[in-house]
């Protein structure tokens, strides 16, 4: 028999953007396989995370994915569903919204986040009281001079390979001291699941540096300085196959009517960064364009080469967004034109 290390993860019912929470159930297993079978459900105070009344604070957490845990010995990653003690949904759990039983869904999402020093408060590379060069020389470079945080980032990077995670690439972005990584995934539902293992994973390894990470879309405010985002490349069995600009300009044109609905869940904030500069779309507008970085979505010129069949890039989501809602509203959208 062997003690087994489970970090239960959650996400809590702060609006308007949730947070990661977690805890760890240590239990004796023999030849645990590291399966969802072997585990069951557990509980938390909703009342310490704004999900339940004092009165009746018991919140379920149903295990819906597990990893690995390379930073822990016997350790294993263990996302988790919110329910109610009757086993419904509870109103903060998006993943249950997601209409992709089948995973004819594929996404790939590209999250930005700053790095953040917790002693000064500023993105690395920033100095007290003023700026650093002006943006240009940042994104994908490399040296000191421009280069911020890489340790981590590359220790970010090996920590969810070693889970099992998807994970397909990392690079500087275009600001001092931000970053993305990003990942893919057949099935919504588990897209969403390995973005937020990837975040935790990132926000616990920041504990040990003295940073955090700032998700907010425009840490930096009305400056001249890139948001963050979190673009979601996605496609069905109709968008990999289908061979029609015609198609796909109909799906395109489902986006529109709905650009309210889309942008209601695609983070908070997220008008502050949607401003039509730095690489986005204006809030206020919605277009779609063949390898335009300034559309709501882009359509990848690899797809038209390849005759109209690969995926679309909605640029829209902002980096604190939840995956699970994007998801859920790209798919329902979707639906709609087919």
């Amino acid at each position: 028999m062997a003690k087994i290390k489970l970090e239960y993860i959650w996400l809590d019912g702060y609006e308007p953007t949730q947070n990661l929470r977690s805890k760890t159930k240590v239990e004796e297993h023999e030849n645990f396989q590291g399966t969802l079978a072997e585990i069951g459900n557990w509980s938390f105070d909703g009342s310490s995370t704004r999900q339940a009344e004092g009165g009746s604070s018991d919140c379920l957490l149903v295990p819906v994915a597990i990893y690995p845990d390379p930073d822990r010995k016997n350790g294993y990653l263990v996302m988790c569903e919110v329910m109610y003690a009757d086993g419904t949904p509870h109103p903060s759990n998006g993943r249950a919204t997601i209409d992709d039983e089948d995973d004819d869904f594929w996404f790939g999402f590209e999250q930005e986040y700053f790095i953040m020093d917790t002693k000064t408060q500023l993105p690395l590379g920033f100095p007290v009281g003023g700026y650093p060069a002006p943006q240009g020389m940042y994104y994908c470079s490399v040296g000191g001079k421009n280069t911020h945080g890489r340790k981590l980032v590359e220790e970010h990077a090996d920590l969810c390979i070693a889970a099992g995670i998807n994970f397909e690439g990392i690079n500087q972005e275009v600001a001092c001291g931000q970053w993305e990584f990003q990942l893919f995934a057949k099935g919504a539902k588990k897209a969403g699941d390995e973005i937020w293992i990837a975040r935790y994973l990132l926000d616990r390894l920041t504990e040990k540096y003295g940073y955090y990470i700032e998700y907010h879309p425009k840490p930096l405010g009305d400056t001249d300085w890139n948001g963050s985002g979190m673009h979601a490349n996605f496609s069905n069995s109709t968008l990999r196959t289908c061979g029609s600009k015609e198609t796909y300009e109909k799906i395109c044109e489902a986006f529109r009517p709905v650009t309210k609905e889309h942008i209601a869940v695609y983070g908070a904030y997220n008008e502050q960064r949607l401003t039509g500069k730095h690489e986005t779309a204006s809030i206020n507008d919605f277009s779609y364009g063949v390898s335009d970085r300034g559309c709501s979505i882009r359509i990848p010129l690899m797809t038209v080469q390849k005759g109209w069949k690969g995926w679309l890039e909605d640029r829209r989501p902002a980096s604190n967004g939840d995956p699970y809602k994007i998801a859920a509203r790209i798919i329902k959208t979707v639906k709609s034109a087919l």
